[in-house]
């Protein structure tokens, strides 16, 4: 393997509630439905040789198998590997033998992260359009996932996970998470960009201990067609961003994940291209944003959801603002 070129050692990390430290940037592995396990696996590979240590996988990718047999011939002690519980798994049966699944898909003894995927137990097959809703579809229901997590709980009592969190919650859920879990999570894995910032929610999270990672870091110009509507925004475009870039000689995606590592938030980026992954990895090492330049991007802000998450509805004629609990409420 090649000489990496960004030591991992010089890599920011944040320290979770455990006392654990966890690489403030990762390699997504979402291939958003049209890169194939083999190209994301090879990303993986490439990316560790270039310096990353921190690969966010999750089972409903489908390319656990595949990233396994690269992580498997790397050195685990130097490896911070999350997966992610999906939603048909919920149930208190079934979340033990889900985790089990990802060990053995990642060909992994233990996990460093493991997630709730999504707040709500309703299924959706792969790659389903923006209409798709499960029959069994229903709300957010706290006693019922406050038995799904007291099984994450029993996963890091196993010794099978050493580190459980969350992911897509909001604050009125995060709340009742944190009145009633023996285990707080470490983590909550959210929406964040420029264009999407959350600053209630972020500040809400890292008040309570909880690290904000960050997903869609640049904007997520090749996400499905299901999460693309008339009125996004495009990132990368913004000529606030653009003319940072200009000034520091790089892509206005390396902007975008500068600017979130600096934030405090862990950004994790997907590219299958070694130049791309490569230059988001040496730019939380090198060439800071000047505070001038944080506050312009904080300007940047439009409140921009792009992952709505329409599929995942359980009423006729509802609006997606339902999922994100936008007036402080729990819909039902």
């Amino acid at each position: 393997m090649k000489t990496t070129s960004v030591d991992p050692a010089t890599v920011p990390h944040r320290r979770l509630r455990s006392g654990a430290l966890m690489p403030a940037l990762g390699l997504g592995t979402f291939g958003s439905d049209h890169v194939s396990p083999d190209e994301v696996a090879t990303a993986v590979k490439g990316a560790f040789g270039a310096g990353y240590r921190h690969f966010d996988c999750a089972a409903v990718y489908g390319n656990e198998g595949r990233i396994g047999q690269v992580l498997q011939g790397l050195p685990r002690d130097q490896l911070w590997v999350t997966s992610k519980l999906w939603n048909d798994k919920h149930s208190p049966r079934d979340v033990v033998a889900a985790c089990r699944q990802s060990l053995a898909d990642l060909r992994t003894d233990y996990l460093d992260m493991y997630l709730v995927h999504w707040p709500f137990p309703n299924y959706h097959p792969p790659r389903a359009d923006v209409t798709s809703r499960s029959p069994d579809a229903r709300p957010y229901v706290h006693e019922e996932f406050m038995e799904t997590w007291a099984q994450m709980e029993r996963l890091v009592d196993m010794g099978l996970v050493r580190n459980i969190g969350t992911s897509n919650m909001t604050a009125p859920k995060l709340e009742l998470l944190l009145r009633d879990a023996r285990t707080a999570p470490a983590v909550n894995e959210m929406e964040l960009h420029p264009y999407f910032q959350q600053p209630e929610l972020f500040s809400y999270v890292r008040s309570h201990g909880i690290e904000a990672i960050g997903f869609c870091p640049i904007g997520s110009p090749a996400r499905p067609l299901r999460d693309r509507s008339p009125d996004d925004g495009v990132d990368i475009e913004d000529p606030v961003l653009v003319g940072i870039a200009r000034d520091h000689g790089v892509h206005p995606a390396v902007v975008c994940v500068k600017w979130a590592v600096q934030r405090g938030q862990t950004p994790i980026p997907f590219s299958t291209k070694a130049s791309h992954y490569t230059a988001n990895l040496q730019a939380v090492v090198s060439d800071p944003l000047g505070e001038d330049e944080m506050r312009a991007i904080a300007a940047t802000d439009r409140d921009n959801r792009l992952i709505k998450g329409h599929v995942f509805l359980w009423k006729e004629d509802q609006s997606w603002e339902d999922l994100w609990d936008a007036d402080g409420r729990i819909a039902t």
